[in-house]
């Protein structure tokens, strides 16, 4: 029958490439998928986990196509890169799917993003610290993993957006690159503090949160500036337990896996793709509501 045709099947290959460093979301999710193996032979699929240095285009470009040679399906966090765009095109049309994870790529045709509405999540971002922040006029500033991100991007504008709206009285006193590396979002949050020594609040707008922590305390500021970063991990969960982080934005890393299984069990059963997935729900974490 049909239905034993299907399960003699061997399992799909999908190939998960995400970026490596101190992005310790990044590393739970890619943990995460491993561990969850047996769970994903359900939806018909063998994953595989490889960690790049994703800034570099080039190498994410020639990574996508090395996967795309023996791979059923790839997931990965993408940047905004014509290079990454034109791989992602390529493998597509040759017929293999591709979905993108956290950070999105303007390519009308890989098959589905499971990530955040980044633009809202820039603009929550941005209500929290304006909301925690008690003095008027404040002073904030920023931290990214990259620009080159369109998920980083578009969360820098929401946030921007929400300020000139409604809190014009907050100045935004500075925009920094971290890579999502501990050490340099250290330096940064040093070198913030000691250009702007006034400072109210940052928005971590990526990963690498313990660096901005470990700065703050350092400084003896953690009490009086307010910290708004993503990604629930060991290190924001213990930052909202000692009062060093005010709010955590995060999307759950199982629910996306899950998502991303269903959909190339879908597309390897034929099914076609109706509308596109909604984005992943923004969950706000705070000390009082920590799962």
């Amino acid at each position: 029958s049909d239905e034993r045709i299907r399960d003699v099947r061997p399992l799909a290959q999908i190939s998960f490439i995400l970026p490596q460093g101190t992005n310790r979301y990044i590393t739970m999710l890619g943990r995460m998928i491993s561990e969850m193996a047996p769970q994903l032979e359900r939806f018909s699929i063998k994953p595989t986990v490889e960690y790049i240095d994703s800034f570099n285009p080039d190498l994410l470009a020639k990574t996508l196509h090395r996967h795309a040679k023996h791979a059923d399906g790839i997931a990965f966090m993408a940047i905004e890169h014509p290079m990454v765009r034109e791989a992602v095109n390529r493998i597509t049309t040759a017929g293999k799917p591709v979905v993108t994870l956290i950070s999105d790529v303007a390519s009308p045709t890989r098959s589905a993003y499971f990530g955040l509405a980044n633009r809202a999540a820039g603009r929550m971002a941005s209500y929290l610290l304006a909301r925690f922040i008690a003095r008027r006029p404040a002073k904030v500033a920023m931290i990214a993993g990259s620009l080159s991100y369109r998920a980083h991007g578009e969360r820098e504008m929401g946030f921007l957006d929400i300020l000139q709206e409604l809190y014009p009285d907050i100045e935004v006193v500075g925009l920094r690159e971290g890579h999502d590396d501990e050490a340099i979002n250290y330096r940064q949050m040093r070198a913030l503090l000691s250009h702007h020594p006034d400072l109210d609040g940052i928005y971590n707008i990526g990963g690498g949160a313990s660096g901005i922590g470990r700065a703050l305390k350092d400084a003896r500021r953690e009490k009086n500036v307010v910290f708004v970063g993503h990604g629930l991990t060991s290190d924001t969960r213990e930052f909202l337990l000692d009062g060093t982080m005010d709010a955590v934005i995060t999307q759950s890393a199982e629910d996306t896996i899950a998502k991303c299984a269903a959909l190339f069990r879908d597309l390897r059963e034929g099914h076609k793709l109706g509308t596109p997935p909604d984005p992943m729900r923004v969950e706000v974490v705070f000390r009082e509501n920590l799962p």
